[in-house]
């Protein structure tokens, strides 16, 4: 009998500026790279259990996020398939997100490295690595 690893990250909470603008960016993103979603909830959930929940909360200051301050600097999150990776490329522009390093795509992290980086509207910066 096999042992289920437990997930490495439970949950992650993203504070936004417009609600209704990421969720459409960050819907689109999620669900290419296989997370599933729970509209009644604004979150999407990855097969390892792992959940991810968008909201504009009364608490958050009103200041734009800048991912160069301390704190989180991107996420990464990974993908099986190179074709899909070349898609989420080419369809990205379309969905809200702004391509970086794009003359260095798919090595921009080093040459052994496939990945591909994006950036929302809001500048929180998403890496889609190939593999593990």
């Amino acid at each position: 009998m096999s042992e289920q690893r437990a997930r490495a990250l439970h949950h992650l909470d993203l504070w936004v500026g417009d609600l209704d603008r990421a969720i459409d960016e960050w819907g689109w993103l999620l669900g290419e790279v296989g997370w599933e979603v729970d509209p009644a909830r604004s979150s999407w959930t990855h097969p390892d259990g792992t959940y991810l929940f968008i909201e504009h909360s009364p608490d958050q200051a009103d200041a734009v996020y800048d991912r160069m301050r301390p704190g989180i600097n991107h996420l990464a999150l990974s993908i099986e398939s190179r074709v899909r990776l070349d898609r989420i490329r080419a369809e990205s522009t379309a969905h809200g997100w702004h391509e970086m390093y794009a003359d260095r795509y798919p090595h921009a992290g080093g040459d052994a490295h496939v990945a591909l980086y994006l950036e929302s509207s809001e500048g929180f910066e998403v890496e889609v690595v190939l593999g593990d």
